[in-house]
């Protein structure tokens, strides 16, 4: 279970963050006053509603480039960094964090192959690279999410959604990240093929200490991995704990 702020080793800690949505009609305030920290080679799963600001939460904490995102009150730090105003370390974060945004299986670049798409977060920041060494790489992520070798050489509109997902998965895991977050990791996944994430973000918290923090309402997936759920609504927490074992917030109603 996730530790309080401030305790301990954390790969993420959140201090009374206040994050805006900026749309056409203005900012409007998505999250309000979380605060949790994320052990190195622990896991959280962040629960909610539709428009609780579960994706707006993580998408800041990624440093993921979304001019609608503004984190507008107290901190968060990720891997060391300071993700307000990271300024030149934000390269460091993108680089130590795996990010798995929304519908991400959806948002491959149509022209690029399987083996560009999950190759890219280390041609962007290498000038020279041992390209046999790149595709060995890809192809044991393949293999280890259960996709055949050959798609390698295949294009976005080829695969199956499911296909697309765990493509999107293989990308996210290419630097050896730190910490994995990820919105909606399941989507569009096969029952039989959900182990076989469960055991790769298993496998990396084991082997190399990485911390998770994934978005999803799904409760089987929050037990199957063993992790703190933090239930949000209206951009604040209401519930916290592991599996059925919430604690609610006093006067909140338990109902979605």
């Amino acid at each position: 279970m996730a530790r309080a702020a401030g305790e301990g080793s954390a790969a993420i800690v959140c201090e009374d963050i206040v994050i805006d949505r900026i749309g056409h009609s203005g900012p409007t305030r998505a999250i309000d006053g979380v605060t949790f920290a994320l052990p190195a080679g622990e896991l959280m799963c962040i629960a909610g509603a539709t428009g609780s600001g579960k994706s707006t939460l993580v998408g800041a904490l990624s440093g993921a480039a979304d001019p609608s995102i503004r984190i507008v009150g107290g901190g968060a730090t990720v891997c060391g960094v300071k993700v307000r105003h990271p300024g030149r370390r934000l390269r460091e974060l993108t680089y130590r964090v795996g990010y798995l945004p929304q519908n991400a299986g959806a948002q491959l670049t149509p022209q690029l192959t399987v083996q560009e798409i999950i190759a890219e977060p280390i041609l962007q920041r290498e000038r020279r690279v041992n390209v046999k060494a790149l595709a060995i790489r890809v192809a044991t992520l393949l293999d280890e999410l259960h996709l055949p070798l050959g798609l390698a050489s295949s294009f976005p509109y080829e695969l199956s959604a499911g296909m697309r997902q765990r493509v999107a998965i293989a990308r996210a895991f290419v630097l050896d990240p730190k910490v994995l977050i990820a919105d909606e990791p399941l989507a569009n996944l096969d029952l039989e093929v959900r182990p076989v994430v469960f055991a790769a973000i298993s496998r990396r918290r084991t082997q190399t200490g990485m911390a998770a923090l994934l978005v999803s309402n799904d409760a089987a997936f929050a037990r199957e991995l063993g992790a703190e759920t933090l239930m949000i609504r209206g951009g604040h927490v209401v519930a916290r704990g592991a599996g059925a074992d919430l604690l609610w917030t006093p006067g909140v109603e338990r109902s979605a």
